[in-house]
């Protein structure tokens, strides 16, 4: 823990529980009557359990956590929103959420209204708000809307005017939540090249989001929260590996149920025969995938890919292509090495006839496998052999 006079947040010891009602009221009558009969019962959920920790006056801090983690509710104790069950959250100076971005429009006035209104909110009085004007409209990239009512606007427009408008506020400390997640990929390079800035000037920022890259890239410190505890801390790296290694967890537990399923309608299987660690394997690792398929079809041609979790297409091939002859209804499809980086796979499968586009059967969706490098320290898709020199 920091001197009091270096620390820009200070929580302590912060507990938060919400109520969740059980019974599903379609009527305000019908609440009154299970109120007055006793009925009314709630389930209580434990968002934050006991959590301590301080963020440094000119620190860039993450907060990362899976949906679900308490990682939001958590952020609006920050921003004053929420009020602690237990605990203690001090902020020292002006703090700036930029966690509802948008909160405070009206639909029915036009973009240029909606500027000088949400800019009153921020404390900025007509005078300042008219000479920023111009700059944030351009950068919102939205010149040619505002003079139409806001309702008009799609939520990425709005938000990016909201986003447009919040980063030209005075403040001490800035939290933002998911704020890289709006607009196309040229506004987020703008985004983050504020965020260079706002690094290089020491402005004191929590980010929260599920962008490693992000944290890794400005983050000094982080914090992994997970079930409304704090289970890492400390090197942003460190914490987007813990972060990376509770979501491949995560996604384990739901391949193992999910590929338990068998789809009995499906003419094409696809299963892997030696997973050792419920469909887990280490960087190098060995393994082998079994196709079989319907006995009634001629299949001349058998296909399988490998594809990222987000969809990414890592590699693909086929038995004509490796110049291999089909026997029976099954055949194993053996990776000699799987040099793949971290992350969460799955394969796709395809029985072909005579042509490549007489298709038997198609598997849009095998069984899913994780990869760990724990002994390679590097980045990407996959590994590319490199030495270093002058």
């Amino acid at each position: 823990m920091g001197k009091v006079q270096d620390v820009a947040i200070k929580v302590s010891g912060v507990s938060k529980a919400f109520k969740l009602p059980h019974e599903k009221q379609s009527s305000i009558k019908g609440l009154f009557i299970n109120i007055f009969r006793g009925r009314r019962t709630y389930e209580k959920q434990q968002v934050l359990k006991d959590i301590s920790f301080d963020i440094k006056k000119g620190e860039f801090f993450g907060i990362v956590g899976r949906n679900g983690s308490g990682k939001s509710t958590l952020l609006k104790l920050m921003a004053g929103i929420y009020s602690p069950d237990e605990g203690r959250v001090q902020v020292n100076g002006k703090l700036t959420p930029f966690i509802e971005l948008g909160v405070g429009f009206n639909p029915e006035l036009t973009g240029r209204e909606n500027v000088f209104l949400n800019g009153a909110l921020l404390g900025f009085n007509r005078k300042e708000m008219t000479e920023m004007y111009d700059e944030i409209v351009e950068f919102a990239e939205i010149e040619k809307f505002m003079d139409q009512k806001l309702k008009n606007y799609s939520s990425g427009m709005q938000v990016r005017l909201a986003f447009s408008i919040a980063i030209m506020s005075k403040s001490d400390v800035f939290v933002f939540d998911e704020v890289l997640a709006v607009g196309d990929e040229a506004f987020q390079k703008k985004s983050l090249k504020i965020f260079d800035e706002y690094k290089a000037r020491k402005q004191t920022i929590v980010l929260v989001t599920h962008d490693m890259e992000t944290v890794k890239r400005f983050c000094t410190r982080a914090i992994l929260v997970d079930d409304g505890n704090i289970i890492a801390s400390g090197d942003p790296h460190q914490v987007s590996s813990e972060y990376s290694g509770l979501n491949s967890a995560a996604v384990g537990k739901q391949m193992e149920e999910a590929n338990t399923k068998k789809d009995k309608k499906s003419d094409v299987h696809v299963k892997i025969l030696d997973a050792k660690n419920k469909n887990f394997f280490e960087y190098g690792e060995t393994m082998t995938v079994r196709v079989t398929w319907n006995k009634k079809l001629d299949v001349r041609n058998v296909g399988v890919a490998i594809y990222k979790a987000n969809g990414e297409y890592v590699f693909g091939t086929n038995t004509i292509l490796d110049k291999v002859s089909l026997q029976g209804n099954s055949i194993d499809y053996k990776i000699d090495s799987l040099d793949i980086g971290n992350g969460v796979y799955n394969f796709k499968a395809g029985l072909f006839g005579k042509t490549d586009k007489e298709v038997l059967g198609y598997l849009s969706k095998g069984p899913d496998f994780v990869v760990e490098t724990k002994t390679h320290k590097w980045e990407g898709v996959t590994y590319i052999p490199h030495s270093w020199g002058t």
